[in-house]
């Protein structure tokens, strides 16, 4: 303590230091030399994990390209790591120690605005679109740190405004808050040419090891200023809005308290959509013009406290579960009347809490009001998405209503994947994207998707559990479903691929037969036996054995001495070389048909036959009309369900066509990077949509075999075949990415967009 006669060192808020002093110049350095210190430190540490970092992502990379994208990204930082931290840290200090002399240029005649705009609103106009996602990303990073420093910047503020001579200090314009702190960073990564992926790799880094340690920054500086008696007794109060004197409105202080709910989200395992929901709050407070989000959107009037906005819900969502509900589920339903009723549910809303307090309300608190914003913003996304049939989309945008009261009720529904909310939306939408009426005639999946939006109509109040159990019953069905299909998808798949092996070889017997036949002008006798008995025999060996077997060489052989004993024996050595031939013909002619399921009788009917067309080739006196008859291949004793192979080189051709060279397009490659569980729409003949899974593709023929949701065969399509299908609209690729996240994302495109009204 000091005595009452020693002259007092604390500065009190109402006075004012001089930066130029020695006294403020000294203060001034203080901060700059914590600030510099400590930074130095943390992107030093920062840019220790860039390494490792890049190097994970490198390795669970996509494709090649992605690969090298993050090796080069590796070797640059390397290389311009240094230049960077120097860059960042210049411009640190250059900012603690010009903000004085900027501030009082921008409040002069021709010195442009007195008020700071904040950085980051600034950053989402204009902006080229490579820029848009690192400005997105920047804006989050600066409002998630602002809003969980908010005491220690508070302090800061305050006593930088006293070294400052009286100059005013806020979150926006503090040379050592977390905005001026990342737009320095931002610069400073123009020394680094690199792709933008890399860069927001490192900005997340930067976030998780330097703008998350900047409390003991703070506190260090605090502890600093109070030592020397700069604001010693200051109250870590934020005044928002009013004279520091005033006292909070009722409207005000229940705002505030959803901000703190909504600010006090946990980030856990689940830190990416924590960030994008600052981002949202970020632009919808861009929207509002910056208006600070403890206020009442509207007026000074009082606005609906949580219990009331619950209380009002709970009214509407027993109305919607009634037989008469303004959202009937099948029949003369358009989305888009059933859009209108989404769009007015805010209005519903306040009418309804006016009912029960007898004064209806003109506004509510603005966090309220976001909430409602995103939950109608949700719902539109879902009538508005074509990854769900237009049924299913009637149906689920029944849950508005649950929705917005389990947002209300906990304000983690959008920061968390794992919210049970948010899990069983997204599984409802999951099972969705693959009915059609044709897939679902006996009405299971619809009538299951009605009971649980039902469940929660009628059930939910405020317990939140409801979800965990509703999805707990989904997924039970789901897995009685699934194993049901899988046995269907099993067949279909094993009897595709059977019949593509007997394709293949069927057409790999046809080739080499009338490959060795060529020219040869075969008697009908013997073209028979070979294009239809040996033929199916040669495709069983190739089905049991397999091409490179010691039997379906043999069968090869017999094959090239059949036709050679075709040729006319003139000569005695000729005829000497053909009855040496014929005993091995006959046996493994006899093997053969045995194997293709030939009758003893008609087997030796048909050697009969070709004895006696032998006997003519040996030059023995045979009648003309036996050796006709034995010619003759309408007249052999081949059963009728062993059909010929083919029947001439022309017919083998027409089999073996192969399409033109497709041209390189986008929908081809695209079809080329289908897996196997992606879903598809086609439009079949007749305006019939049908959703189908991709089940397999064959790696014989590369077909594409899809299947509906009951494991049943849709189609097959060769790649170039289903690209066309693509090309003329016939057929679509559903989104596989959870609906939540793909509307969290469709929400902040267009939020970024210029505004042109409400949502």
């Amino acid at each position: 303590m000091t005595n009452a006669s020693e002259p007092s060192n604390i500065v009190s808020l109402s006075q004012r230091l001089d930066p130029s002093s020695e006294r403020g110049g000294a203060l001034l350095n203080t901060v700059r030399d914590i600030a510099s210190r400590r930074l130095q430190l943390l992107a030093n540490g920062m840019f220790e994990h860039v390494d490792d970092a890049l190097f994970d992502l490198a390795e669970k990379a996509e494709n090649n390209a992605a690969q090298m994208h993050y090796f080069d990204g590796m070797r640059e930082v390397r290389k311009r790591r240094p230049a960077v931290e120097r860059a960042f840290l210049a411009a640190v200090t250059r900012g603690i120690a010009d903000f004085a002399s900027q501030q009082r240029a921008s409040t002069t005649p021709g010195g442009g605005s007195g008020v700071p705009l904040p950085i980051g609103s600034v950053e989402l106009t204009l902006v080229a679109d490579n820029e848009l996602e690192e400005s997105l990303a920047i804006t989050s990073m600066i409002g998630k740190n602002e809003t969980r420093l908010t005491r220690d910047l508070y302090a800061v503020n305050q006593r930088l405004s006293v070294i400052y001579g009286g100059i005013r200090v806020e979150d926006a314009n503090n040379p050592v808050a977390p905005a001026s702190l990342t737009q320095a960073f931002r610069q400073s990564m123009r020394e680094l040419s690199a792709e933008m992926r890399v860069k927001l790799i490192i900005f997340k880094l930067f976030d998780r090891y330097v703008l998350a340690a900047l409390d003991e920054l703070y506190q260090e500086i605090n502890t600093e200023l109070v030592s020397a008696g700069v604001l010693p007794q200051l109250r870590h109060e934020v005044q928002r809005s009013g004279s520091a004197s005033a006292a909070p409105s009722p409207s005000a202080a229940a705002a505030a308290q959803g901000a703190a709910q909504i600010g006090d989200v946990p980030m856990g395992d689940d830190g990416a959509s924590s960030e994008l929901l600052q981002t949202l709050r970020t632009l919808f407070s861009a929207r509002r013009g910056g208006m600070p989000e403890n206020l009442p959107v509207g007026g000074p009037l009082q606005v609906p406290t949580v219990n009331e906005l619950i209380g009002a819900l709970s009214v509407l969502q027993s109305q919607a579960a009634t037989v008469g509900s303004p959202l009937p589920l099948r029949g003369g339903v358009s989305t888009a009347a059933v859009m209108q009723e989404v769009a007015h549910l805010k209005e519903q809303l306040l009418t309804q809490i006016g009912s029960l307090r007898g004064e209806r309300p003109g506004q509510v608190a603005t966090m309220d009001e976001d909430t409602i914003d995103l939950v109608g913003m949700l719902f539109e996304f879902i009538l508005e998405d074509r990854n769900l049939p237009a049924e299913m989309q009637v149906l689920l945008a029944r849950l508005q209503i649950p929705y917005l009261k389990a947002a209300i009720l906990d304000r983690r529904l959008f920061a968390h994947r794992q919210h049970p909310a948010r899990r069983l939306l997204d599984s409802l939408a999951d099972v969705a994207k693959g009915w059609s009426p044709e897939s679902d005639r006996d009405h299971r999946l619809h009538d299951k998707v009605k009971v649980i939006v039902d469940a929660l109509l009628q059930e939910f109040d405020d317990d939140l559990t409801i979800f965990d159990r509703l999805n707990l019953d989904l997924q039970d069905f789901q897995d009685q479903s699934r194993r049901r299909s899988e046995l269907a998808e099993q067949r279909v798949a094993e009897s595709t691929r059977g019949r593509e092996k007997l394709e293949q070889a069927r057409r790999r017997a046809a080739k080499e037969i009338l490959t060795r036949i060529g020219d040869h002008a075969l008697p009908p006798l013997i073209h028979g036996i070979l294009s239809r008995a040996w033929a199916n025999y040669m495709v069983l060996t190739i089905l049991r054995q397999g091409e490179e077997s010691s039997e379906f060489r043999d069968s090869l052989r017999f094959v090239n001495d059949f036709i050679a004993s075709t040729r006319t024996a003139r000569s005695i050595e000729e005829r000497r070389t053909l009855r040496q031939m014929l005993p091995g013909i006959e046996r493994s002619l006899r093997r053969g048909l045995a194997n293709v399921a030939f009758q003893e009788s008609d087997i030796e009917r048909l050697l009969a036959q070709l004895h006696t067309y032998y006997r003519h080739q040996l030059g023995e006196s045979i009648p003309v009309a036996e050796v006709q008859a034995a010619e003759e291949s309408a007249a052999l004793p081949i059963p009728d369900n062993i059909q010929p192979i083919t029947e001439t080189e022309a017919a083998l051709h027409v089999d073996e066509v192969v399409p033109e060279a497709e041209e390189d397009t986008p929908e081809l490659r695209m079809v080329h990077e289908l897996k196997p569980g992606i879903w598809l729409e086609f439009a079949t003949e007749g305006d019939t949509i049908e959703r189908a899974k991709l089940s397999w593709v064959s790696p014989m023929s590369g077909r594409y075999l899809f299947v509906n949701r009951r494991g049943l065969k849709v189609g097959d399509y060769a790649p170039y075949e289903l690209a066309r299908e693509i090309i003329a609209g016939r057929a679509r690729v559903l989104e596989s990415t959870a609906l939540f996240d793909r509307a969290l994302d469709a929400i902040v495109g267009r939020l970024s967009q210029p505004a042109t009204g409400a949502p």
